[in-house]
C-alpha cells in the first residue's frame, strides 16, 4: 500500500502574504488620507470665512462721482485688500440701494416717510488675512478715516477677534493630530510587515547558510514590500474617492471645498507614504533577522 504523500509549497524568496499585507497597509493609509481631505477642507473653510471679514467705509454726502471713483481706487491699490486675479474684493454700495434693499427686507419705505434718504453711500473692503490682528486692524481704520471724503470706518471687532481665535485653536488641534495620526500610521504598517515577514525568518537564515548575499536576500522583498505599498496606495486613493464622490451627493458643494492642487499633493503623499514606510519597515525588519541567533529565531 503506498503511502499517502503530502506535498507542501515551496515558499519563495520575498514571498509573503499578499491580501492581509495589503488590506492593512490599505486601512491605515485609508485613515491618513481621510483625515488629509479633512484637513484641506478644514483649512480652506476657515479661509473662506477669513476672507470674508469686511470693513465698511461710509463717505460724506454729495460727493461726486469722481470722488468716489478716486477712495475706491485708493483703497484698491492697498495692501491689505484682498486681491483675486488681480483684482480688489471691493464693492461701492450706494444710499439708493442700501435704501432698496431695507425696504424688501422690512416692507418699509422711509424714504417716503422722511422725504429724503439719511443713508450714506459705503464701499465694503475686504481684509487680507495677514492683517487681522487687532494693531493692524486699528491702523488700517485709521489709515482710511483720514482719507479726505470718508465719514466713519467700522468693523465688527469681536467677530474678527472671535475667529481669530477660533482659527488658531483649531490649527494648533488638527496639527496634534495630524502628527499623531501620522505616526499611528506609520507603527501600523510596520508592524504588518514585520509580522509578515515573521514567517520568512528561516528562509532568511537558510539563504544566508548557502552563501547568499546581503543584497541578493533584500532585493526581493524590498521591491515586493514597495510594490504592496503603491498597490495599497492607489486602492486607499480609490476608496477616497469614491467615499467623496458620495458625500458630495449627500451635501451639496462639499468638493468646492477641495482644490485639484491639494488633491494631487495629498495622492502623492499617500503613494510616497505607503512605498517609503513599506521598504524602511522591511529593510529593519529583515536586518534584524539576518542578526539573530538560531535559538532566537525560534
Amino acid at each position: 500500500m503506498a503511502k499517502d504523500k503530502k506535498f507542501r509549497k515551496k515558499k519563495k524568496l520575498g514571498s509573503y502574504p499578499f491580501i492581509s499585507v495589503v488590506f492593512s497597509v490599505t486601512l491605515a493609509l485609508f485613515v491618513m488620507g481621510l483625515f488629509g481631505l479633512m484637513l484641506m477642507m478644514t483649512k480652506n473653510l476657515t479661509t473662506i470665512i477669513q476672507e470674508n471679514v469686511e470693513m465698511q467705509v461710509f463717505l460724506n454726502k454729495n460727493l461726486s462721482q469722481n470722488e468716489i471713483t478716486k477712495i475706491v481706487k485708493t483703497l484698491s491699490s492697498k495692501d491689505y485688500v484682498i486681491k483675486k486675479e488681480g483684482v480688489a474684493q471691493i464693492s461701492h454700495i450706494t444710499k439708493e440701494e442700501a435704501a432698496k434693499e431695507f425696504y424688501e427686507e422690512t416692507g418699509e419705505d422711509f424714504v417716503e416717510f422722511l422725504g429724503d434718504n439719511p443713508l450714506k453711500d459705503v464701499v465694503v473692503i475686504k481684509i487680507s488675512p495677514a492683517f487681522h490682528e487687532s494693531q493692524n486692524l486699528v491702523e488700517i481704520k485709521k489709515e482710511i478715516g483720514f482719507i479726505r471724503g470718508v465719514h466713519e470706518v467700522t468693523y465688527i471687532e469681536s467677530l474678527v477677534s472671535s475667529i481669530r481665535e477660533n482659527v488658531k485653536k483649531v490649527s494648533f488641534v488638527l496639527v496634534g493630530f495630524s502628527v499623531i495620526l501620522l505616526v499611528v500610521v506609520v507603527i501600523l504598517i510596520n508592524n504588518t510587515i514585520k509580522l509578515a515577514l515573521f514567517s520568512q525568518r528561516f528562509l532568511i537564515r537558510s539563504m544566508q547558510l548557502v552563501g547568499a548575499t546581503t543584497h541578493f536576500i533584500r532585493k526581493p522583498f524590498l521591491l515586493r514590500a514597495s510594490l504592496f505599498g503603491f498597490v495599497a496606495a492607489l486602492i486607499a486613493i480609490g476608496l477616497l474617492a469614491s467615499l467623496m464622490r458620495y458625500l458630495n451627493t449627500e451635501v451639496e458643494g462639499l468638493l468646492e471645498l477641495l482644490q485639484l492642487e491639494q488633491l494631487v499633493v495629498l495622492a502623492t503623499g499617500i503613494v510616497l507614504v505607503g512605498i517609503f514606510v513599506g521598504f524602511m519597515s522591511t529593510f529593519a525588519a529583515i536586518r534584524k533577522y539576518m542578526k539573530m541567533s538560531l535559538d532566537e529565531l525560534y
